[in-house]
């Protein structure tokens, strides 16, 4: 398979080269030439057997050609080991029923272990032996812990994760900043748009990266953004087992909107999608632009749900070009919904209310989207109640239980480094690196 851009499809790009690139020469974001086509037959067979032979095929449409089968299937074995349940809430029988499918049961309990964990497999599998490679990636939360844990080890890859300084959790911290080893890990004295910005400088400079082997680990590289797209199959057909339904709504909780795009791609894949609802928070860039028409990317504000404190979402180029950059064509498929920190909150405690059930502050935006936009299907539920005590304790009044797996990691040290948000700094930092 070939490869293109958001902003040209004149020249094409090998896999190794979109991949190892991150972003786009002309300063976009790669995207396949054609969109292969799904058998659903054939995906929901596989998905009788389990996520990981479902998410063979699907990765088989569009890598098959640049990887083995053989490894295709290693690949997905390795990186998806770990159940992706969809829970049905009607604890309270005079509840309405409801259904969220939880995307946190991964290594770093949110959903960016699917792309994360995807793409350092196939990135060893791809970096021509002997050539070192540093990945690089900014982070409102999650996708940091996620990057550094889907790396970790990896020989020839190092990877340096920009986060906000203080706008992040303090389990997200750690799951960044106590591994050691190859993955580096910058505080950063200012937002994720910052960390964001910095990042796509380094990359936008010709002559530094003609010196440097560099990739973004962010959703803009592909080899993070396709494989989300696996479980938006395993979760229609999980939702259609469960309700005989046949085509559902959908609601994403939106930062940098890669998430979303990739059901976009999805159900261009084949994959019968009604519409979707971007559920973000108060950085409403998005939802403000599918209601007015008007894109206008401005400064994150600080919300109790971090990970999608984003103010110039990168992947709406890919909604744009994904809908032949018809504005008009987006709002048909992609309806917006923005919470306020005291709508998720009351979110919070509605759950818990009404069905004894303890969600993170992204999933709970989520859950207000679903109600307030009336939808038929189910949210995605994104990060676990686990990370985000600090919201969760003072609106229900308990903290929720961190697995084995997180609460290892609070006792250890943590190692980062101080940086302006400078992208000449960062430069020098993976310079000596």
């Amino acid at each position: 398979m070939k490869y293109t851009t958001t902003r040209s499809d004149k020249k094409t790009y090998s896999l190794r080269e979109a991949a190892f690139e991150g972003l786009a020469p002309d300063g976009g974001l790669f995207m396949p030439a054609e969109i292969p086509h799904a058998d659903m037959r054939e995906v929901g067979e596989r998905a009788a057997s389990s996520f990981a032979e479902m998410a063979e095929y699907l990765a088989g449409l569009f890598f098959a050609d640049d990887l083995p089968r053989e490894e295709l299937r290693e690949v997905t074995r390795e990186a998806f080991d770990f159940p992706v349940p969809m829970r049905r809430l009607d604890k309270n029988v005079t509840s309405d029923t409801c259904y969220t499918l939880e995307l946190f049961h991964g290594p770093t309990a949110a959903f960016k272990d699917f792309g994360a964990g995807f793409m350092g497999r196939m990135l060893a599998r791809l970096r021509p032996e002997g050539e070192r490679l540093t990945i690089l990636t900014a982070t409102s939360g999650d996708t940091g812990s996620a990057v550094a844990h889907g790396f970790h080890g990896v020989e020839g890859i190092d990877v340096v994760v920009l986060y906000p300084d203080g706008k992040i959790s303090d389990l997200q911290e750690s799951q960044m900043t106590t591994l050691g080893g190859n993955i580096h890990a910058l505080r950063v004295a200012g937002t994720f748009d910052d960390c964001q910005r910095m990042v796509k400088e380094l990359f936008s400079d010709v002559a530094f990266r003609a010196a440097h082997r560099v990739t973004s680990a962010n959703s803009i590289n592909l080899l993070r953004w396709i494989p989300q797209s696996f479980y938006y199959f395993w979760g229609v057909l999980q939702w259609q087992a469960a309700t005989g339904g046949t085509t559902p709504e959908i609601v994403v909780p939106s930062g940098n909107y890669g998430n979303l795009s990739a059901g976009m791609l999805a159900r261009r894949m084949g994959l019968p999608v009604r519409r979707f609802v971007a559920a973000s928070n108060a950085n409403d860039v998005v939802p403000e632009w599918l209601r007015t028409g008007d894109y206008r990317p401005r400064p994150s504000v600080l919300t109790v749900a971090n990970a999608m404190d984003v103010g110039a979402p990168s992947n709406y180029e890919r909604m744009m070009a994904l809908c032949g950059s018809d504005v008009d064509a987006v709002r048909r498929e992609v309806s917006g919904f923005a919470s306020s920190d005291e709508e998720i909150r009351r979110a919070i405690r509605e759950l818990y209310d009404r069905y004894g059930y303890i969600s993170d502050p992204h999933s709970a935006a989520g859950y207000a989207a679903t109600v307030g936009c009336g939808v038929d299907g189910f949210w995605l539920s994104t990060a676990s109640a686990a990370k985000f005590g600090e919201v969760i304790e003072p609106v229900l009044g308990l903290a929720p239980e961190i697995p084995e797996r997180l609460a290892r990691l609070l006792g250890r040290p943590k190692v980062s480094t101080p940086v302006a948000p400078d992208s000449e700094l960062l430069k020098e930092f993976v310079a000596e690196l």
